[in-house]
């Protein structure tokens, strides 16, 4: 995904390049209205090259789309009334460990689908971990019951999210952009798969898992 893009941003690059140098030729020789094109076309491409590096910059943490995918393991174990310890396993081989308060765990996702036409360039569905936090099963706990929320994924320095719903103004380069959550008990110690499909985030408990490959 990065790579195309990556390859875009070098060509408007290139091509913005020689425009601007293009039109300073024409300052030289005093052709005000060379100068004046070829300057607004080396903007142009220099702004293009610039939306493809942010974009690339954007999609790091974003994990391609293309059918249901496991996004984690997870493990459930209790550690009090309303408190228990939720332990993920990423893909990656990355672990992190949550104290959470609650009855259930809940986790949610951003979700970006991108139109065809940007699928020529290398941009497709995709997906990032946002945050992991407990549910309380009575509204009233919720409301009241102290919470704990923490962030699944690292900060990135362009937000894909932000990102996509400004695009979304300017045609069709988004499809859709949404949020996905999902949530299980967590009263017994148990084992999951955090799964992620164009439709959104499920939980699988391994066992259920296993059987339905």
């Amino acid at each position: 995904m990065v790579d195309r893009l990556t390859v875009v941003m070098a060509a408007f690059a290139l091509v913005g390049a020689v425009f601007v140098v293009t039109a300073l030729v024409a300052v030289r020789r005093r052709r005000l209205v060379g100068t004046a094109t070829a300057m607004l076309l080396g903007l142009l491409c220099l702004a293009l090259a610039a939306l493809a590096g942010s974009v690339s910059l954007a999609t790091r943490g974003y994990q391609a789309l293309t059918r249901e995918v496991v996004a984690a393991k997870v493990m459930t174990r209790m550690t009090g009334p309303q408190q228990f310890v939720a332990t993920f396993i990423f893909p990656d081989g990355r672990r992190a460990s949550f104290d959470l308060t609650g009855d259930g765990l809940y986790v949610d996702a951003h979700v970006v689908k991108w139109h065809p036409l940007a699928n020529l360039v290398g941009l497709h569905t995709a997906y990032q971990l946002d945050r992991v936090g407990g549910r309380y099963d009575r509204l009233q706990d919720e409301q009241t019951r102290p919470r704990r929320v923490f962030p699944l994924s690292p900060p990135n320095p362009v937000d894909m999210f932000q990102l996509a719903r400004f695009l979304a103004r300017f045609g069709p380069v988004v499809d859709a952009e949404y949020g996905s959550a999902t949530f299980v008990s967590a009263r017994q110690p148990t084992e999951l798969e955090l799964r992620v499909s164009t439709s959104g985030l499920l939980f699988r408990r391994l066992d259920a898992a296993s059987e339905s490959r």
